[in-house]
């Protein structure tokens, strides 16, 4: 049997080069930027320290994934104005556009990912994946 650590890298490897090919086919960058810009559009006015701390990626490679997100017009910085050191984010029209289009690719991916799993396989994989991110999470914090 092969360790369940390999199995979920593997899997992911390949989901993410799936998803880098689907997204790149709506004219949006690969890597971890689709999850800055999901949460960012799911919740206007996150802060950078925010994002970082719901995405589980360190400062540096959120600071350069939301400018590469800014500079490509998805993501717009604004001065915090109760603390001006921080910088709320906001995503602009442009993100707003590719919005339902990037929810398809998404949803049309995990269904790609699972289409061999009954639906009730499908809550007893996402449940057992919870349970173990959370235990995971617990002796990371």
């Amino acid at each position: 049997m092969n360790s369940i650590g390999k199995l979920i890298s593997y899997s992911n490897r390949i989901y993410q080069k799936h998803l880098s090919k689907r997204l790149k086919q709506i004219n949006f960058g690969s890597g971890a930027h689709q999850s800055y810009l999901i949460l960012v559009l799911k919740q206007p006015g996150l802060t950078q320290e925010q994002l970082t701390s719901e995405v589980k990626f360190d400062k540096a490679t959120t600071a350069r994934s939301i400018k590469q997100l800014e500079e490509a017009g998805y993501v717009e910085r604004r001065v915090d104005e109760k603390d001006r050191r921080s910088y709320r984010l906001y995503p602009t029209a442009k993100a707003r556009e590719i919005e339902p289009e990037m929810y398809k690719v998404l949803a049309d991916l995990n269904e790609h990912l699972t289409r061999h799993l009954t639906p009730e396989e499908r809550e007893q994989l996402s449940a057992l994946l919870e349970k173990l991110y959370e235990g995971i999470k617990e002796e990371s914090d």
